[in-house]
């Protein structure tokens, strides 16, 4: 029996979409959340990094994957990648940057096209989950730092230079401390032996 491969009709998404309530909330309803995702999914396309609350930017993540995915799967003449890069960009020349810079930038990428963070939270205030949301490739500094070239740095070389000091008079002291003891040994075991008449 000749089945088609379902992978093969449906463009997959390369990260974990787990099936959870958002709690987005609008008081324009329905219309009005979607409305602010197009609005995050514009800005992110533009931008290509931006700082959001969790929330609207773990369920935005999932529709720019597929927005660039359907963009490099099917190109700029498929009829229906067309129409939604038309629903889901706001500013319509951002369309041409979907298809002229994330598509040739993503064509051989084998991971996810978007890296979420979590943010610091604002303190004092109140607390909601805040995630910076970013295509990967962009042209920004990395948010974490290289860690193999981090020991050059000056802080790091002090605190290790202090460190070291630091353990360098714990032996000293314990030396120290070691020698005073074996004396008070040695003399309370002078002090005790008889002497011979």
């Amino acid at each position: 029996m000749n089945q088609a491969d379902v992978s093969k009709l449906i463009s997959q998404l390369r990260i974990v979409v787990r099936p959870k309530n958002r709690n987005l909330k609008n008081p324009d309803g329905p219309e009005g959340r979607l409305l602010k995702l197009r609005k995050t999914v514009t800005a992110l396309v533009k931008h290509e990094r931006i700082e959001l609350y969790y929330n609207r930017a773990d369920e935005a993540r999932g529709y720019a994957e597929l927005l660039i995915s359907n963009a490099i799967r099917h190109g700029d003449r498929h009829k229906a990648t067309m129409e939604l890069a038309d629903y889901w960009l706001l500013e319509k020349q951002l369309v041409h940057k979907l298809f002229k810079v994330l598509v040739p930038r993503y064509d051989n990428y084998n991971v996810s096209y978007t890296r979420m963070y979590k943010a610091p939270r604002d303190y004092p205030g109140m607390y909601y989950k805040k995630s910076v949301l970013e295509l990967r490739g962009n042209p920004y500094p990395s948010l974490c730092g290289d860690q193999i070239q981090n020991r050059n740095l000056l802080h790091n070389v002090l605190l290790d230079e202090a460190r070291k000091e630091f353990r360098r008079e714990k032996v000293v002291g314990l030396a120290n401390k070691l020698n005073v003891t074996t004396e008070a040994v040695e003399k309370s075991s002078d002090t005790k032996k008889p002497t011979a008449k």
